[in-house]
């Protein structure tokens, strides 16, 4: 069998498309579960929607989720250039459109926009131009004397009016379509450059693709490459459509859902490898429906027979958990130098940031998520003194403010601010007056941080916020409490 050879082949107009993301992965999981190759190929014929530096992020992109290709424009295996616009320098585009000419499998069309427009048809509510081969008709005198006088020509496939076409893909089966719906597709444009399609197949051919992925939006124009191949009389590569991935509204994933990219997620505060995770499951299930996998893991068991035809739903809140268990993974220093940023945005007074990043580093599910478990470390905010009032805890306001009275002066004595030394001075306290512990600590966190939930608890709290600090918000919760009684 041929070795597998998988390529991606994106165009170069802006942000990385979460559906292109997972073209990508499922493009690279095929060669590498198979020991094959994964190419990086640009196709940038629409010069019209090109943007400069959307191939650095291309590149970016790939290096940063791990998905290393083995050939591209910046590594040569011998079927380069992997630009279109340098391979369209070559000619090599309009030589195979030529062959096509000779064979009687294409033509010259000199048509005009005003003729084509002609053609134009309304078909419930679209406008629909369907070409009627009027070039095809031409003498070979008539198109050599409209190739001499500079004519503008485009060249299109000429497919058949009679038959059907059947093409094959490996998640839908067999696709078939009457050779009456196909139209005669242009290969080469007016100004020279080959179309999406035509530059596609060619490309596939020359560089040996085995298989080829992309989103089921692709499905219909899907036989049109089937006529190509069979007009060139070469071999098909396998092809995989990926089904269209929605929101959970099921409406397609669009620029204004602010996480159609990967640069949005990961400005968002996600991990790339989460996200890398998270998209291989937009349409694929392993056997096992376990959801939690290294990229390693996924090159082990990924197999392309297990994508799904259903659209694949964006769940925010599953993508959420995901990144929060990646975290929570999270070598402590690689997760202190992404935490540090967010940590120090909020809190500018002298205290211990690692220690906020090791309270909070399982409580988050994305870096963002850190400001609001935080903000009360750099002032305690407004809030009610019915906080004080736990159930469970069986505290009111006015056991709170006895016991807070009770515990100043302990606190004020106390030199060993470590969260073991506060916790023994506390808990000797609690066993001496037959107290519950939250019975005393809840009214001390309270107090600290002004907050129901914190990353912490109290001892914890006062190790970070100091004995100043501590003993001045114990105070100032004191007079809060007393005020309002």
């Amino acid at each position: 069998m041929a070795k597998v050879r998988t390529r991606f082949a994106p165009s170069p107009t802006g942000r990385m498309h979460v559906g292109n993301l997972r073209t990508a992965l499922y493009t690279y999981l095929i060669a590498k579960h198979e020991g094959g190759e994964f190419i990086l190929r640009i196709e940038d014929t629409d010069q019209e929607r090109f943007v400069e530096e959307a191939l650095g992020i291309i590149y970016r992109t790939l290096e940063k989720t791990g998905l290393i290709h083995d050939e591209g424009p910046d590594k040569d295996g011998g079927y380069g250039p992997y630009i279109q616009s340098e391979r369209c320098k070559s000619g090599l585009y309009m030589e195979y459109a030529k062959q096509l000419i000779e064979k009687g499998e294409a033509y010259y069309c000199f048509c005009d926009k005003e003729r084509l427009d002609s053609l134009k048809q309304n078909i419930n509510g679209k406008e629909i131009s369907v070409y009627d081969k009027h070039c095809l008709h031409l003498s070979k005198e008539e198109i050599e004397a409209n190739l001499a006088a500079g004519k503008p020509y485009v060249i299109r496939a000429n497919v058949p009016n009679e038959g059907e076409t059947t093409f094959h893909d490996e998640i839908y089966g067999d696709i078939t379509q009457p050779n009456s719906e196909l139209d005669d597709m242009i290969l080469i444009k007016s100004d020279g450059y080959p179309t999406y399609n035509f530059a596609n197949v060619v490309d596939d051919h020359l560089m040996h693709i085995t298989h080829v992925v992309r989103g089921n939006e692709y499905l219909s124009s899907a036989p049109k490459y089937t006529r190509l191949y069979h007009a060139f009389g070469w071999e098909e590569p396998k092809y995989i459509h990926c089904p269209l991935i929605t929101n959970e509204e099921h409406q397609k994933l669009s620029k204004r859902s602010g996480h159609s990219s990967y640069e949005d997620l990961i400005e968002q505060g996600f991990l790339s490898e989460a996200v890398v995770n998270f998209v291989a499951l937009l349409g694929w299930s392993p056997v096992d429906n376990r959801e939690i996998f290294s990229l390693e893991e996924l090159v082990e068991n990924f197999d392309y027979h297990h994508i799904s035809k259903s659209p694949a739903v964006f769940d925010m809140v599953k993508l959420k958990w995901m990144n929060g268990e990646y975290i929570k993974a999270m070598d402590f220093d690689a997760f202190y130098e992404l935490a540090e940023p967010y940590i120090k945005e909020v809190i500018h007074r002298d205290c211990d940031y690692k220690k906020i990043a090791q309270m909070v580093k399982t409580r988050i599910e994305i870096f963002p998520d850190i400001k609001e478990h935080i903000d009360f470390f750099e002032a305690v905010p407004e809030y009610d003194i019915a906080m004080y009032t736990h159930k469970k805890m069986k505290t009111t306001a006015e056991t709170s403010l006895a016991v807070l009275k009770d515990v100043l002066p302990l606190m004020e004595a106390q030199e060993d601010y470590s969260n073991d030394a506060l916790y023994a001075m506390l808990s000797s306290y609690v066993k001496e007056n037959g107290y519950k512990n939250g019975y005393v600590m809840w009214p001390i966190r309270t107090a600290l941080s002004g907050k129901q939930m914190t990353p912490g608890g109290a001892t914890e709290l006062m190790e970070v916020l100091g004995k100043e600090e501590s003993i001045a918000r114990i105070k100032a919760a004191i007079e809060k409490l007393a005020a309002e009684a």
